[in-house]
């Protein structure tokens, strides 16, 4: 009997080991969930046909020494473009400090997702409202029909002064008398001189660069050539074959945008694809499938850059096919870049290897 009492002790010394680890493991797993959620305090979501839109903000308390975060998210289902708001031209009570865009992703559904981070800074103490935002949505196989917009809410956050409650209390003590300084030993001649080196190293650097300036032939190039040469260079890379897919879809996209901007005056380097593709839309210089076939080719390089897409071998080849239809198709000699200082560059980067 005393062996019966002993194994029912255990069993139940067992039972309660087993429900012990159970119940740390759930805390676990709930404090997991939580410090993700308290990433944002605030998160407001809101959806209208295949857009869906998330506002979040990760305090709504601050010191007005301290920041707010604030991130836009935007998720679109295929076949839709949307087109994310300008922050700084709604903020009243806040200035951006920085931003960032966190690019585009597909989630589950092969829906893409855009995600845009903002750093702001309150200006004064009191209760304010991050504004609401507009978000500009329309089906991109017909551009001209009606665009939608989708609207947040305003957000309402606190900024409190540094002092708290002991604000009214303080006190500003009156200034002390005059003190005189004692006076240091001028050195003006010495600053003059100083100034008058720099003034002829000044000069004399410039006069240099000049006469070696008039000693050089300008070389302008067409555009297209320019292209050519740099989708010659981009092919002896070897770049698909040594598995570096996301380096030769930044390298292919740059050498399109370089040759747009240098054919048509657009500047297309400098812009990311929804700015640059939106710009496109109102400009009569290309044909309406040149600006198709754009689009396609921008928004195919932004997948596979920032979205981690993985191209097969017939987009890769049907990409790089793409961009030297286009250059074919619009090359012309009446507009032609200067590159001697490229090609002075070159000369002696060789001359340095050799």
């Amino acid at each position: 009997m005393a062996r019966a009492v002993i194994e029912k002790r255990g069993i139940l010394v067992l039972l309660i080991c087993c429900g012990l680890l159970a119940a740390c493991a759930g805390c676990k797993e709930r404090s997991e969930r939580t410090a993700e959620k308290t990433e944002f305090e605030i998160d407001k979501q809101y959806e209208r046909g295949p857009l869906s839109v998330h506002v979040r903000v990760d305090k709504s308390k601050l010191t007005i020494a301290e920041t707010l975060l604030l991130e836009l998210e935007a998720v679109i289902e295929p076949g839709y473009e949307v087109r994310m708001p300008k922050v700084d031209k709604v903020l009243e009570n806040f200035g951006i400090v920085d931003w960032s865009n966190l690019g585009n992703r597909l989630d589950e559904k092969n829906n893409v997702a855009s995600t845009y981070r903002y750093r702001l800074e309150p200006f004064l103490s009191g209760k304010y409202e991050v504004p609401a935002f507009a978000f500009e949505f329309y089906d991109v196989n017909n551009v001209q029909d009606k665009k939608y917009e989708l609207s947040s809410e305003p957000v309402e956050v606190e900024v409190t002064s540094l002092f708290g409650e002991q604000r009214g209390e303080l006190v500003i003590e009156d200034i002390e008398g005059v003190v005189e300084m004692p006076q240091e030993t001028s050195l003006w001649w010495l600053w003059l001189l100083i100034i008058a080196c720099i003034a002829a190293v000044a000069v004399g650097w410039i006069l240099l660069r000049r006469k070696r300036a008039a000693k050089l032939i300008r070389i302008f190039k067409p555009a297209h050539e320019i292209a050519y040469e740099r989708l010659k260079a981009l092919v002896k890379e070897n770049l698909v074959e040594a598995g570096k897919i996301k380096e030769f879809y930044e390298r292919i996209s740059s050498i399109l945008r370089h040759y747009i901007e240098h054919r048509f005056d657009l500047r297309a380097p400098e812009r990311t694809t929804e700015e640059f593709l939106a710009e496109l839309r109102y400009t009569d210089v290309l044909s309406v499938s040149d600006k198709k076939s754009l689009e396609e080719f921008l928004t195919h390089c932004d997948l596979v850059k920032f979205a981690k897409h993985r191209p097969t071998t017939e987009q890769i080849q049907r990409t790089f096919d793409l961009v030297k239809e286009f250059i074919e198709k619009t090359k012309s000699d009446e507009r032609r870049i200067d590159v001697t200082d490229n090609l002075q560059e070159n000369k002696t980067v060789e001359a340095e290897v050799a």
